[in-house]
C-alpha cells in the first residue's frame, strides 16, 4: 500500500513520537538512567518493585542511597540471594555501587527497588515519578513505566521483556 505524501510526513512523525514516548531516559550527572519500570501489582498489594539500568561515565564510582514516591511509603534498595533453594530479599545499608565506567543493573533476581506501602495498585500502561539519589549525582526524578506482571525486563521500543 502506498501513502500519498500529505500523509506520509505525519505518519512518520506520529511514528518517531511514539518511539520517543516508549523508550525514557534521564541524566544525573555523569550517570545514566535508562528504561525504569515496574510490575503491575493487584489491587490491596501493598509491595512493589522496580528496575533500570544505571551506567557511570565518571572517573569515580558513586552511589544509589535512596528513593522517595508519592506512590509508597517507603522507597527501599534491596538485593535478592539464593541460599539453600531459598530466595531471600534483605534491605542494602549504605546504597548500591555504580561503579566507575561501569553498569548497575536493578533487575528481577539481583539488585532492586522495593516500594514498601503502595498507596494504590501500580496498573499496567501508566507510568509513576521516583526521586532518586545518589551520593556524587545528587537527585533525579525519574519516571518507572508500569508493565506486565509477567515481565521480566523493559518493554521498550519493540523489545519486549517477558
Amino acid at each position: 500500500m502506498r501513502l500519498p505524501p500529505k500523509t506520509l510526513v505525519p505518519a512518520l512523525a506520529l511514528s518517531a513520537l511514539a518511539s520517543a514516548a516508549l523508550a525514557h531516559g534521564y541524566q544525573a550527572g555523569n550517570l545514566g538512567i535508562q528504561h525504569p519500570w515496574s510490575r503491575e501489582t493487584a489491587p490491596g498489594q501493598a509491595v512493589g518493585g522496580g528496575f533500570m539500568t544505571i551506567t557511570n561515565k565518571s572517573q569515580s564510582d558513586d552511589r544509589l542511597v535512596s528513593g522517595t514516591s508519592p506512590v509508597a511509603a517507603e522507597v527501599q534498595l534491596h538485593t535478592m540471594t539464593m541460599d539453600g533453594g531459598v530466595m531471600r530479599m534483605r534491605q542494602v545499608e549504605g546504597g548500591i555501587a555504580v561503579p566507575a565506567r561501569g553498569t548497575l543493573e536493578l533487575k528481577p533476581g539481583s539488585y532492586h527497588i522495593m516500594f514498601m506501602g503502595l498507596k494504590r495498585q501500580l496498573r499496567q500502561g501508566e507510568r509513576f515519578p521516583v526521586t532518586l539519589r545518589f551520593q556524587r549525582a545528587g537527585r533525579v526524578t525519574v519516571q518507572f513505566a508500569v508493565q506486565p506482571v509477567t515481565s521480566t525486563g523493559p518493554i521498550e521500543n519493540g523489545h519486549a521483556g517477558h
